[in-house]
């Protein structure tokens, strides 16, 4: 049986027992905090299975696509392990529970007009005290005991030894199916999870279920692997064997160059690539890219480990990039949106493997000498400090080095490696977040469970207090649930009420601001937040008293509110600008809509050009001012996609779901507030194009009254920048290009001791290049230049226009004591010097002269000397000394060192220094004892020479 059949028959299968078809989630839950990933089918139902959602079905079935990466170092070696994997799951909220879903599982594999697999080639697990789950297979199902084992709860519960380790919450005993293999060994492939307790406390001595408390409403979540029990039916070896995965090893074969051989350590490699390059395909399709943290860091470790599987094979040049077309091939019938984003998603890796592979030659040499370096002292452990060392320089991710320790028989020192490695382990999803939460706020979640949003409607609405809650949870404070508030005070409050015209902060849009109040208080809303479907009032009391159950007006900030539509509205018409001007592969990576101000941060490898980016700002004003209506609709997702709705990944949009559309050229599923014609938005202006990580940029803009202000500021600020340069407007850009080139120039002469004519003000010569003050977008234009020119934001631009005036006149002044006195050279100090033996020893104060000056007279002397030399010089900067010393190889061989020599003359002077044996340089705090520590050097190596 085909992998696509085995799917389609498992779904159809329980859609004929009652079950609701529900699509995958998506692999990188952005609405899930808790996990990188989505680790399991019930992911997606986890507020349903605790009663926190009203539920439109009571039973369902999905095929999910998962990541896990705890199995990782399994991978390729293993037959049935990956990271990226396809779970079959069918699931009861309250609705059927153990004796259909055994009787189910076991129709579904045993019938002919199912799976057909024979049943003696089954056998199960329960868990050691769940007599209902083990009389059901015994004696309904007529499985003989000798099929049937009792495990421990570290095998048969979830979570896993929960009982009596915890954590707290929902819980439950589970029984999994089994497939003897020809072999004689097996494989597990379908769990039935039970859960029907609620854990509170540790277990009570001498009654260890005592802890365990029957939940009221009692679910069925239940997991088959795709690929498992396709490797099963189609009598494979392993996973990687089945005909939707094998095409692409075959094709990583081809693409690497090499023989695939099953049991060869580069048949492993070559499996492990597979699942890497599946892994990496799907989450980039989801614009998830690799990167230093998060699920970013997991898919950089991911084609790093399949890189350095290549580079093991002898590829020194990306090669995974090459096998995206393979994985949308074989994931075509389940999966064809990938095939709409494969040259996207190919780049992006190309892109990390090669900053890969431009590093790993380095960090494979380094790794062997290390292993060398290990065997020869007779240690085990990899070092942390290695491990760090290689991270950095090399960019060689902690574990691939693990893994690597491993197939030479080494450990791998963790703890060593420090707070940094712990970092790491979280980023990578070693350990997944506990994916049920407590605290005030679920409470009042369980109770409500929504908060109805009337706010689209009306900025004002009536509404009763559910729930006040003290802290901020973003700061980590749950805080506690009360019944009232007495007083007024600073302390920050939660208010839950029974509808809300508040929108909470999501997609990007900030939450709204206001006021909610009574006859009694007044509570003043600061932000707005979600928490799942509650809305989440964050403020202050700033009059009278609150108590659970007050009747309220609560009162959204028109102007505010207004102010985030025009933002929200500009960035949908933004993201149809990107579209037409850079491509559809410009897609949405995150947002931030604030009041008349927009953060758009969207898929694109290098930086938007000037006129690109015009041309885009064009666009967007010319789409406001076609006054075009803007509506939204509530329609199922079927409709939207049909009607070509954009939909963001990592999104979870509800089913019906609201699409607003602008005109005939943008349609977005959005629950944002909106305008109501495209003129409303007002103004528009890019203030801000720049990169954000590899293959993501980001586009800040303004609207409305800021995007005004804006405009007005780009037009004053040449004025501003003329007078303080002193110029003509036209000429300010022109200025700020010489005035940075002087100063440049000032530093280098002040560095070498040369100078050049330098006027005492600054003086702009005339440009033939001018901006036409009358235009503004050259006006705008030169200002970006500027603020370019400076790396400074627009507001920091007339201060850093002061600084460097200031910097300078000080640039000249050192510029003019460092050449007062005339111009020393070489054979001035040459002339000076005395003669001991064959050896020029020069030993001179050198007024003015910096370190860079004073290396370069003792590099000239040591040319012109025709035996050994010895020169110290010094200078005076203030109330401090600088001494620089240095002498010929000839002196280094005989023991000589320049670093004791200055050394010596600084302890004079109240200092102290050092350096290399043949150039050294030291500081002192007196100079009235300069004389003295000369006359001393002198008298140190005339001893020495002596």
């Amino acid at each position: 049986m085909k992998t696509d059949e085995l799917r389609e028959k498992y779904l159809d299968f329980f859609q004929s027992k009652g079950c609701t078809r529900c699509p995958s989630d998506v692999l990188v839950p952005a609405w899930d905090p808790s996990v990188l990933f989505t680790p399991a089918g019930m992911n997606q139902f986890k507020d349903h299975f605790l009663g926190k959602v009203k539920l439109d079905f009571t039973k369902a079935t999905t095929c999910q696509k998962c990541l896990r990466t705890g199995d990782i170092d399994n991978v390729g070696r293993t037959a049935f392990h990956h990271t990226f994997f396809e779970m079959l799951g069918n699931f009861s909220f309250g609705d059927y529970f153990k004796e259909e879903a055994i009787h189910w599982a076991w129709e579904f594999l045993t019938d002919k007009k199912w799976l057909g697999i024979p049943g003696e080639r089954l056998s199960v697990t329960v868990y050691k005290d769940d007599d209902e789950a083990h009389g059901i297979w015994h004696n309904k199902i007529g499985l003989p005991d000798a099929r049937i084992v009792r495990m421990d709860e570290d095998e048969n519960f979830w979570p896993a030894s929960a009982p009596s380790e915890g954590p707290d919450g929902v819980c439950g005993p589970c029984s999994e199916i089994y497939y003897q293999l020809e072999g004689g060994g097996e494989v597990e492939i379908w769990n039935l999870v039970f859960t029907q307790f609620n854990r509170i406390g540790d277990p009570v001595k001498g009654d260890p279920a005592g802890n365990l408390h029957p939940l009221p409403s009692k679910n069925i979540d239940t997991g088959m692997g795709l690929e498992r029990t396709a490797s099963v039916l189609q009598g494979v070896p392993t996973n990687f064997h089945i005909d939707s995965l094998f095409p692409i090893v075959e094709a990583a074969a081809e693409v690497c160059g090499v023989k695939y051989e099953y049991q060869s350590d580069n048949g492993r490699r070559l499996r492990r690539i597979t699942d890497h390059a599946r892994a990496s395909v799907f989450t980039i399709h989801e614009n998830v890219y690799p990167g230093a943290k998060d699920a970013r860091y997991v898919i950089r470790r991911l084609i790093r480990r399949a890189v350095l599987d290549g580079y093991q094979m002898n590829l020194r040049e990306p090669f995974l990039y090459k096998l995206t077309e393979a994985v949308a091939q074989s994931a075509k019938v389940p999966y064809p949106e990938l095939s709409q984003t494969t040259a996207r998603v190919a780049e992006a890796i190309q892109a990390e493997e090669k900053a890969f592979f431009d590093t790993i030659d380095g960090g494979m040499k380094r790794i062997e000498k290390l292993f060398t370096q290990m065997k020869s002292d007779s240690q085990v452990m990899v070092p942390g400090i290695e491990a760090a060392d290689l991270q950095k320089t090399y960019g060689v991710p902690p574990e691939l080095v693990q893994t690597l320790a491993a197939e030479q028989n080494f450990t791998f020192d963790w703890n060593g490696y420090g707070e940094a490695m712990d970092q790491h382990a979280k980023d990578s999803g070693a350990g997944q977040v506990v994916l049920f939460q407590t605290g005030p706020l679920e409470t009042l979640k369980e109770a409500l469970r929504e908060t109805p949003f009337v706010g689209y409607e009306k900025t004002q609405s009536d509404a009763v207090v559910k729930g006040i809650i003290t802290g901020e949870s973003e700061k980590g404070d749950e805080g506690k649930l009360l019944s009232h508030v007495g007083r007024p005070s600073d302390t920050p409050l939660r208010l839950v009420l029974n509808q809300s015209p508040f929108y909470g902060e999501s997609g990007g849009q900030v939450g709204d601001v206001g006021v909610i109040e009574s006859d009694g208080f007044t509570f003043q809303v600061t932000d707005t937040q979600r928490h799942a479907a509650l809305i989440v009032h964050h403020g202050t009391l700033v009059r009278g008293a609150i108590r659970e159950g007050d009747e309220v007006t609560a009162k959204v900030d028109i102007d505010h509110r207004t102010a985030l539509a025009r933002a929200h509205s500009a960035t949908h018409i933004l993201h149809h600008a990107l579209h037409n001007h850079v491509g559809r592969h410009a897609e949405q990576q995150g947002s931030k809509v604030e009041a008349d101000r927009l953060r758009f941060d969207f898929t694109n490898p290098k930086a938007i050009p000037d006129p690109t980016l015009a041309l885009i700002e064009t666009d967007v004003l010319a789409m406001v001012n076609d006054s075009k209506e803007i509506r939204w609709d509530t329609v199922s997702l079927a409709d939207a996609r049909e009607a070509g709705a954009m939909m963001l990944f990592g999104e979870k949009y509800p089913d019906p779901c609201r699409m607003v559309s602008m005109g005939d050229f943008s349609r977005e599923l959005c629950g944002g507030t909106h305008l109501t014609n495209t003129s409303q938005v007002e103004a528009f202006e890019v203030v801000v194009e720049e990169s954000v990580s590899t293959g993501t940029r980001r586009i800040e803009a303004l609207t409305g009254k800021r995007a005004l202000e804006h405009r007005k500021q780009t037009q004053e600020l040449l004025a501003s920048v003329a007078k303080r340069i002193g110029c003509d407007p036209s000429q300010a850009e022109a200025a700020v290009v010489q005035l940075t080139t002087e100063v440049r120039a000032l530093k280098k002469e002040v560095s070498a001791g040369k100078s050049a004519e330098h006027p005492n003000e600054f003086t702009v010569s005339k440009s033939e290049s001018s901006t036409d003050t009358s235009d503004y977008q050259a006006v705008r234009g030169s200002v970006r230049a500027i603020t370019r020119r400076l790396n400074v934001s627009i507001s920091d631009v007339v201060e850093r226009i002061d600084s460097l005036l200031a910097d300078r006149k000080r640039l000249i002044e050192e510029l003019k004591t460092a050449t007062a006195g005339g111009q020393l050279s070489a054979d001035d100090l040459i002339a000076g010097g005395e003669t001991i033996g064959d050896t020029l020893v020069v030993v001179a104060e050198t007024p003015g002269a910096n370190p860079n000056i004073m290396r370069g007279w003792i590099d000239q002397i040591r040319k012109k000397s025709d035996g050994g030399s010895a020169v110290l010089l010094a200078s005076v900067a203030g109330e401090k000394v600088v001494l620089v010393g240095g002498l010929s190889k000839s002196l280094v061989a005989q023991g000589l060192k320049a670093g004791d020599w200055v050394g010596a003359a600084a302890s004079a002077v109240g200092g102290g220094g050092g350096g290399r044996p043949d150039m050294a340089q030291a500081g002192g705090k007196d100079p009235s004892k300069l004389p003295q520590a000369l006359e001393q050097a002198k008298a140190t190596m005339r001893k020495n020479l002596g």
